[in-house]
C-alpha cells in the first residue's frame, strides 16, 4: 500500500435470528422479532425490532444502533484530536437522537441524527479548543461519511470540578 491508496479493513459480524416459535413465518403475527449481534471473541447484543414494528423494547433496534455508531465515531475521533491538540477530556457524555420516517408503503429513512456531546475538561484554557475540536471530529468519523442523511453535531464544553 502506497500513500495514495486507502487502506482497506473488513468487518464481520453475525446476526442470527431467535425468534422462530416453532411455526417460523407463516404469518407476519406468528414470529417474534428477536435476534442476536455477534462477531469472534465478544460477547453477543440481543436486539429485536422496535416496539412499534413488533420488536421488544429490552432489546436493542437496528436504528438504536445506527446512531449509536455515529455517536461512538464521533466520540472516538474526538479523543483522538483532543490528545493530538493537548486538551485533557476527563469526561464525555452524547445524548445523541435520530429521526426516523416511516412512509405509508413501511418503508423509511432517517431524516438526521443529532449528536449533543457533553465534553468535561481539565481547564478553563481547553474549552474553546475543545468546541473547535468537533466540526473535524465529524469530517473524520467513517460512519457519519457513509451514511446519506445530516448527522448534526451540537456539543458544550465544561470544565472539570
Amino acid at each position: 500500500m502506497t500513500d495514495t491508496e486507502p487502506a482497506r479493513h473488513d468487518y464481520r459480524v453475525d446476526v442470527v435470528w431467535t425468534g422462530n416459535t416453532g411455526q417460523g413465518t407463516t404469518s407476519y403475527r406468528g414470529y417474534a422479532r428477536t435476534h442476536e449481534v455477534r462477531a469472534e471473541g465478544k460477547n453477543a447484543i440481543d436486539a429485536s425490532a422496535d416496539p412499534v414494528f413488533l420488536g421488544e423494547a429490552e432489546r436493542y433496534n437496528p436504528e438504536e444502533l445506527l446512531v449509536a455508531s455515529l455517536s461512538q465515531c464521533h466520540m472516538l475521533w474526538f479523543l483522538h484530536l483532543a490528545a493530538d491538540s493537548g486538551v485533557v477530556v476527563t469526561g464525555y457524555h452524547d445524548q445523541a437522537r435520530g429521526v426516523l420516517t416511516e412512509n405509508p408503503d413501511g418503508s423509511g429513512q432517517f431524516e438526521e441524527v443529532v449528536l449533543t456531546p457533553e465534553v468535561t475538561v481539565a481547564d478553563r484554557s481547553s474549552v474553546e479548543v475543545a468546541q473547535a475540536l468537533h466540526p473535524r471530529a465529524q469530517e473524520l468519523c467513517y460512519v457519519a461519511r457513509s451514511v446519506t442523511f445530516p448527522v448534526r453535531c451540537e456539543p458544550t464544553a465544561r470544565v472539570a470540578n
